[in-house]
């Protein structure tokens, strides 16, 4: 039921509403908004009035709509203010509280103290990038899927932490088109090219293992703790198998938590047969395509200052007597001083590896004193002397040449060797952030 005034009526009303504030008017008007009824009176441009009176309306159960309060305010409109907003769920507040300690985190330095202690942005990436892929990775011991929280989680958090990529630009030039035609060259902003090249590529790879993982819904094998499988006494011999030959590795050793694969009595297909065989080459692929791009951003970050100063004085304090003379020798044959090495574990291996590397860079900044040397008495009447340290500086460049030759070919006949302490050293005082976004920690999680 409404009604509307009169001409007379309508002037009077817009001199009192526009000419004075009745404070009258306003207890009025609460009074008739607190009862059965509500009633909203609005101002046109032109400043005729009109009220309307009606009863509320149905609300449908479980929904309930506050009143609306009227403000007077200056200009003769009135504005609805509602007495309680929206709240969000409470999904969204612990993702937003969450995203938020986590960038703090990061631009602490990972000193959640405040006390200035922490560690560049660089390695603070890095290093929540190596907690979030343990965290969702770490325990992943079987051929299922991922967990949907895990996934969820590993989706999220790689999202905030690359989002800081998204500023990390170079300008290119690029050509544009005029609205009315013809041409015109403008620098235009990429992602850097380390990042344009990497970061697609480690995506990809990402979502080929993950998607690979949710291949294993349904399958003809299953898993039993190891413990089960020792108590029985029946597959002992069966598990001893599984453990691969030659060298053994840390990782695979004493490993009592890890399950036990089982088959039924007649095996196992022959399409899961072939299906296996398929995921474990695709992996191989995908593990060395890793690798390569680690290997690459690795090299060509800078040796930091601090792992230069822990070097001895000379290759022979490096390598030992045993691979100094070898590598030193007239003959040399990197295969046949690798067969007269202790490699029987992966610790001697990675031992070798760093002394190796330790030893290439003691020659190479032997070879730069050289030739710094010979740049500054080239002018000099020492012609003796000079070539005394010509000799001298190409014989540090070819026993650094052979050290190298030696450390390749210890990596290519164990290709899963971990970081040697260079790389942890670039890692550690890295402070390209591009690079930290493109450094691989590869774990057991990554091996089916």
């Amino acid at each position: 039921m409404g009604s509307v005034s009169s001409d007379d009526d309508v002037s009077d009303q817009q001199s009192e509403r526009c000419g004075s504030y009745s404070l009258s008017a306003d207890v009025s008007e609460s009074e008739s908004c607190s009862s059965s009824s509500f009633s909203g009176r609005r101002f046109d441009a032109e400043g005729a009035s009109s009220s309307m009176t009606s009863s509320p309306r149905p609300v449908a159960r479980g929904f309930g709509f506050p009143v609306p309060v009227m403000v007077p305010v200056i200009g003769g409109k009135d504005v609805v203010v509602w007495d309680e907003k929206p709240e969000k769920s409470d999904t969204d507040l612990s993702e937003v509280e969450m995203m938020k300690e986590r960038f703090a985190k990061l631009l602490l330095g990972e000193d959640m103290s405040g006390g200035g202690k922490g560690v560049c942005t660089a390695l603070a990436i890095s290093n929540a990038i190596t907690n979030l892929s343990a965290t969702v990775f770490g325990e992943l011991w079987r051929l299922e899927p991922l967990a949907p929280q895990k996934k969820a989680m590993w989706r999220r958090e790689m999202q905030w932490l690359l989002c800081v990529s998204d500023s990390i630009v170079e300008l290119v030039p690029s050509i544009q088109q005029f609205p009315g035609g013809g041409t015109y060259e403008v620098m235009a902003t990429r992602p850097r090219s380390d990042l344009y090249m990497n970061l697609p590529a480690l995506k990809k790879l990402d979502a080929m293992l993950i998607g690979m993982l949710d291949g294993f819904c349904e399958t003809e094998f299953w898993y039993v703790d190891r413990g089960i499988v020792v108590g029985d006494g029946g597959d002992r011999d069966a598990f001893s198998s599984m453990v691969p030959s030659g060298r053994p590795s840390v990782r695979h050793e004493e490993k009592w938590w890890l399950p036990c694969p089982k088959v039924p009595q007649n095996g196992l297909s022959e399409d899961v047969r072939k299906k296996l065989q398929q995921c474990r080459d695709c992996t191989n692929q995908i593990l060395k395509a890793a690798m390569a791009i680690n290997s690459s951003v690795l090299a060509e970050m800078e040796i930091p200052a601090a792992y230069l100063e822990t070097l001895p004085k000379n290759g022979k304090a490096c390598l030992g007597d045993i691979i100094y003379r070898y590598i030193t020798a007239d003959q040399f044959s990197p295969e046949c001083l690798l067969d007269c090495l202790d490699l029987s574990s992966e610790h001697h291996t990675l031992e070798v590896a760093n002394r190796i590397e330790a030893a290439v860079h003691v020659w190479k900044q032997k070879d730069q004193r050289k030739h710094l040397s010979h740049s500054k008495s080239r002018h000099s009447s020492w012609g003796g002397k000079v070539k005394g340290l010509v000799a001298d500086s190409e014989k540090n460049h070819s026993l650094a040449h052979r050290a190298e030759t030696l450390l390749h070919s210890l990596r290519l006949r164990f290709p899963g060797l971990p970081q040697t302490a260079l790389d942890m050293n670039k890692i550690q005082y890295n402070k390209v952030l591009a690079q930290s976004f493109c450094i691989l920690h590869i774990t057991d999680s990554y091996y089916l």
